[in-house]
This record gives C-alpha cells, structure tokens and sequence, in this order.
C-alpha cells in the first residue's frame, strides 16, 4: 500500500537510484555466481553456499525495500518474511528491469542531447522544413515510447516489489479459500451443535413437562372424588402455562421473532428482560444494518449474557452496540469471576457465525474477571 504519493522529482530520484541498484545487484550475482558455482554443484558444500548466497541476496532486497519506502512512500508488512525463491525471484526480473531503466534513460537522455542540435541547427538556419518536420516527427514518437516504456518499467517495479514483500495476490486468494473453507466447516459444526442443544431443551424441559402434565390430565380422569379431580386440573393447568413458557423461551433462542418485527434494539432488550442479572445497555446506531448483521449481533448479546448467567457469577452486565462508518462493534463486559473457555461450545459457536461474515471475535476473560467479549461485524 501507499500512504502518501510522493512527488515527481523524489519519484524520479528513486528510479535513478534503482537503476544504480539494478546494476549493483547484477554485479553481485556474477560474482557470486562466479565464486559459488563450484561448491553449488557439490551435495556435501550446496547448503553452505546457499545459505551465503541468500545472505547477500536478502541484503540487496532489503536496500530495494528500503529505496521503495523512501521514494516512492510504498509500506510493507512488517512481519512478512518472503520465501528464498521469491527473492531470488524478485531481484532477477528486479535487476533486468533497472538495467532496461537506465538504457531507456540514456535514450531519453539522448534524445534530449539530439533535439538541441536540432533547436541549434532552426536557429542558425541551415535546416530545410521538410527536415524538420521529419525530425519533430521522428523525436516526437521516439519520446511519446520512451516515456512510455519509463511508465511500464516503473508500475512493473511496483508491482514485484508488492508480491516480493507482501503477500503476492495468489497467496491472499489461496489464504481466503482457506478461510472460507474453516469458516463454512465452523458454520456447519455450530448448526450442528446448534440443533442439539435445541434437541437436548426438549427432551429435557418441555418433554419431561408434556409428561408430567399428560400424568396429572390421566390421574384426574381416574379420580373419584370431584375435589380431588379438581385440584389435579388446577395442577394441571399450572403445568400447561409453564410448558408454553418453556416453549416460547425455546423458540426464543432458537430465533427472536421481535428481530424481524421490532429490530436489534427491542431484541436486546427482552434479552435484558429475561436475565436474571441486571443489564445496562446502549445503543449507539443510527443507520438501518443488514439482516444478516443484526442476527449475529443478537446472538452475540444472547449467548454471551447466558454464559455469564451461568458461569461467571457477575452481579452486573453492560452490553454496547455501536456502529462507526460500515463496522459495527458489540462489546459485553460483566464484573464476574472471569477465566471464560474459548473453546467451549457457545463461544466456538459465536466465533464461527462472527466469522461467516467477515467479523472478528475478541475474548478477555482473565481469571478474577472482568470478562469481555467484542465482536466487530463488518456492513459494507
């Protein structure tokens, strides 16, 4: 990348130098060439000479590195680190472009020297106008490919010194793939994991409670005395409200239907209504979000409340949504006892939705607390 674009005269300054480098670095290889070849060719002596080979050829793409930043204002990464045939690589195509950089230089140079003569030769009179047009022609196509061939050796030199000291556009596409392809494994794990928690909700809650109220519905049917039928359909009753309950909390987590009617805000707050731990929360977006966006902000909130419910013994919550340009950010941080599992599953299964969408998924838990959990969600 580039920060700033750095001006004619300073770009042009750093050609020159790059052409002095080319030829350096040229002149480098044919010695080196000429004194490794021998033990490169032998097995026992290859490693050793390879390893001074690559010695010198790092230094000579350290000074490019450092020619590039300096003139031209291009920024690496800092903790990128080439592979040996990528530089050897680079200051080959590196050093046959500066030279082809200074032979076009010397022609401009040239034609410069010819076109005063020229002037000259108008001003004293001794050309004829069929001449000069010729030479304007001439001069004038030979400087339009010159300046051409000056502005493809420049971007040329760019463009390697980019895939030399960054990440080169096939590693990005390969590492995206790769991302792609954890993060679609992620998404089809947490599903997975997903279903059985809702699986394990009603077999263990609302099936233990249909049975129990199928059971106090056939006691009543037997019994023989009224008041004691009575009081079972009472019971019964009472049992039924509390499975439409469990139901509805089920469904809840399963999907919130205020987040398609009401929006993020109303779901977070019957989140906040529903936790048994007082919740602050604040609310800082004014722009409408991307569905997508809004449902794993709420899960976020959903599940990093229920852990702290659970596990982290916190008194308060404080839950922030704010949206600043095309990322949102949601932080939730509780006063428990800290020292959160990265690897449990509701977190595994939050990173990997986060990561669905090109998010990133912090995780602060040391042990005695506090515990903070950001999720930062990309809206572009």
């Amino acid at each position: 990348m580039r920060t700033t674009v750095p001006s004619w005269p300073r770009r042009g300054l750093g050609t020159l130098v790059g052409c002095a480098t080319a030829l350096l670095g040229a002149l480098s290889f044919l010695v080196a060439g000429t004194a490794l070849g021998p033990f490169l060719l032998r097995p026992r002596t290859r490693a050793r000479a390879r390893g001074v080979l690559m010695a010198g050829a790092r230094r000579l793409a350290t000074v490019e590195r450092v020619r590039r930043s300096a003139f031209f204002g291009d920024v690496f990464p800092e903790h990128y680190r080439a592979s040996d045939r990528k530089v050897l690589r680079y200051l080959a195509v590196r050093c046959w472009t500066g030279l082809l950089c200074a032979v076009v230089i010397a022609l401009l140079v040239l034609g410069a020297v010819l076109a005063g003569i020229l002037a000259y030769g108008v001003g004293r009179g001794t050309l004829d106008w069929d001449e000069l047009l010729t030479q304007v022609l001439l001069g004038g196509v030979l400087l339009f490919l010159d300046v051409q061939g000056l502005y493809s050796l420049a971007a040329l030199d760019a463009r390697i010194a980019r895939e030399c000291f960054g990440p080169s556009e096939r590693e990005l596409l390969r590492r995206r793939i790769d991302e792609l392809a954890a993060s679609r494994a992620a998404v089809v794990e947490a599903v997975d994991a997903e279903r059985r928690r809702i699986e394990r909700d009603l077999h263990d809650g609302v099936q233990q409670r249909l049975v129990a109220l199928a059971v106090l519905i056939g006691r009543a049917r037997r019994g023989r005395r009224p008041e004691q039928a009575e009081a079972l359909l009472l019971q019964a009753h009472q049992e039924s409200q509390g499975v439409l309950t469990e139901l509805r909390e089920v469904a809840w987590r399963v999907y919130p239907s205020a987040l398609d009617s009401l929006g993020l805000e109303e779901a977070i707050g019957g989140v906040a209504e529903r936790s048994g731990i007082p919740l602050r929360t604040r609310f800082e977006v004014a722009a409408p979000l991307p569905r997508p966006v809004e449902t794993a902000a709420y899960f976020v909130v959903s599940e990093s409340v229920t852990n702290a419910a659970k596990h982290s013994s916190a008194s308060s919550i404080a839950v922030t949504v704010a949206l600043d340009g095309t990322r949102l950010t949601v932080r939730v941080e509780d006063d428990g006892t800290g020292g959160a599992r990265e690897t449990g599953s509701g977190l595994t299964g939050l990173r990997s939705r986060v990561a669905a969408l090109d998010g990133v998924l912090h995780i602060h838990s040391p042990l005695g607390g506090p515990t903070t959990i950001t999720a930062e969600l990309p809206c572009a």
